[in-house]
């Protein structure tokens, strides 16, 4: 993504309620840009290259020890190896008791210094994921995204479709509503994308004859999530009797989100049709297709049609996407 993100180091202390030992400015101006995170290690003996300052640094009882048991003139070095660079901010782990001079060294090199009673290894995760999401690429893209049965549906198409609509019926149904009409998507891994709603159209869903209305106030806690997973797609689109729609469901259809493979379905509207049955179906079908079993191939094997071949074609649900 050509958009730089960014995350505050208040943002950061606030979400993982740390000890801020020293800062040398107000929190919220220090931006955290890369997820990566850095245990200094080797940079400590004074190899620096490949060192990444922009990057946290998280020092647990092995680092503490290594300077502990450094002569005076030796440590000083080491943490001017260090802390000369310039890190983004300095962790201490466990609960850790921090040496005055580790403080005085970080305070003459303008370096923030925090401290967490969290283990090592268990801090390093809970950063590692809550950076990912935040400084993930992403785009805002129009559709609606609900959760069924545990499955995040993103549901796409013209407008006047009917996808408010089904997320209405979905919700009355027992599932819930993460957006209506604009959908923010984060790749927050390789595999993984997470849909959530821009915080100032958040719970409100359009009604075409009825207006706006706010889902969490109608009805209830229950019937809303802040972000999910997007484990499919499914495209809504005007019935065409000159096309040929998938009856049996062999084939892999998929779009390409933020360069990630996700599953569509595409389910042409006629009069009657009941969109949120559709839905419910369509994601107990694809978590079923998760976990091994596929209805299509299993009714293919009875009628001795084994070496039928599935294709995998691409689709297009946004231009530019």
């Amino acid at each position: 993504m050509s958009e730089n993100y960014y995350v505050t180091l208040k943002q950061i202390i606030d979400n993982h309620m740390l000890e801020a030992v020293y800062i040398p400015k107000k929190a919220e101006d220090i931006k955290i840009t890369t997820n990566e995170v850095n245990r200094p290690g080797i940079v400590l003996t004074g190899y620096t290259d490949y060192f990444d300052p922009l990057r946290i640094q998280i020092l647990g009882w092995t680092e503490l020890g290594f300077l502990q048991n450094m002569s005076n003139v030796e440590r000083s070095k080491a943490l001017g190896y260090w802390l000369g660079l310039h890190p983004a901010a300095a962790v201490v782990t466990r609960g850790l008791a921090i040496p005055d001079y580790f403080i005085k060294a970080c305070e003459a090199y303008e370096v923030p210094l925090l401290r967490t009673d969290e283990e090592t290894s268990t801090f390093l995760a809970a950063l590692i994921g809550f950076l990912n999401r935040e400084l993930a690429p992403r785009i805002t893209r129009h559709g609606v995204l609900v959760e069924v049965y545990g499955e995040g549906v993103l549901i796409v198409g013209e407008s006047g479709a009917g996808k408010s609509e089904t997320a209405v019926e979905l919700i009355k149904r027992g599932h819930r509503l993460i957006a209506d009409d604009a959908v923010e998507i984060r790749k927050v891994s390789d595999k993984v994308l997470e849909g959530c709603s821009p915080s100032n159209i958040r719970h409100f869903v359009e009604l075409r004859g009825i207006g706006v209305i706010n889902a969490r106030r109608i009805f209830g806690m229950g019937a809303v999530k802040l972000k999910e997973k997007i484990d499919m797609v499914i495209q809504l689109e005007e019935w065409d009797a000159t096309k040929s729609y998938d009856r049996l469901g062999l084939d892999n259809e998929f779009a390409r989100i933020l360069d990630v493979k996700v599953p569509v379905i595409t389910v042409p509207i006629t009069p009657g049709r009941n969109l949120a049955v559709i839905v419910e179906t369509a994601a107990m079908n694809n978590r079923q297709k998760k976990m091994g079993y596929n209805g299509a191939k299993e009714l293919m094997h009875c009628l001795g049609m084994d070496d039928i071949e599935p294709n995998d074609r691409e689709l297009e649900i946004w231009e530019n996407s």
